[in-house]
């Protein structure tokens, strides 16, 4: 089974620099809905990878996370698309978890849970850890220009550029993975 994980604030929403931390402040970053709608006809399971250590912080509670990715869930839909999962790290970075990007945790669990083979996967981020995540379990990864991509790509050491495939946003890397097919 093979899957395209994406990361949630700054491919799929606008990142904000104080946490999403309710529904109100989730927007949708254009072209989003429309590409997860295509990606909804293909055969791999979407599935969502995202930090949010605003929960260990204590500015947001687990539950109002799962009702954000819920009403994410039933917007998409609504639109055609869907997410199948969402794995997320409740973690600050001083935490040391396995789970916390770029640490493979959320995607070793989904491997798991789904029986996915992590080298026919996709990861679409827009930050560092997000590449070296993909790259700790054989996935392909995906830099998208969107949210902290730009700054992330131009601080990028870990990983040399020819290791990435590097595309504007979530639309441009959904064709990019659906002509790969």
């Amino acid at each position: 089974m093979r899957a395209v994980f994406l990361d949630r604030d700054g491919v799929i929403n606008r990142n904000r620099p104080d946490y999403v931390r309710a529904w109100a402040d989730v927007e949708f970053i254009p072209g989003v809905l429309d590409a997860l709608r295509r990606l909804a006809s293909s055969q791999y399971l979407v599935i969502v990878i995202s930090n949010q250590s605003a929960i260990n912080r204590g500015l947001v509670t687990a539950e109002t996370v799962d009702d954000i990715h819920r009403r994410m869930r039933q917007v998409v839909e609504h639109h055609g698309g869907r997410l199948d999962a969402f794995f997320y790290c409740p973690h600050r970075p001083d935490e040391g978890c396995s789970c916390r990007k770029p640490q493979p945790g959320m995607l070793l669990r989904a491997a798991r849970q789904f029986s996915l083979d992590l080298g026919q996967c996709y990861l679409v981020g827009d930050a560092t850890g997000d590449m070296l995540a993909a790259r700790a379990v054989g996935s392909h990864p995906i830099m998208v220009l969107t949210g902290r991509g730009k700054e992330s790509l131009n601080s990028m050491q870990e990983l040399p550029n020819n290791q990435i495939t590097v595309v504007s946003d979530l639309s441009a890397a959904v064709d990019w993975i659906l002509s790969r097919d």
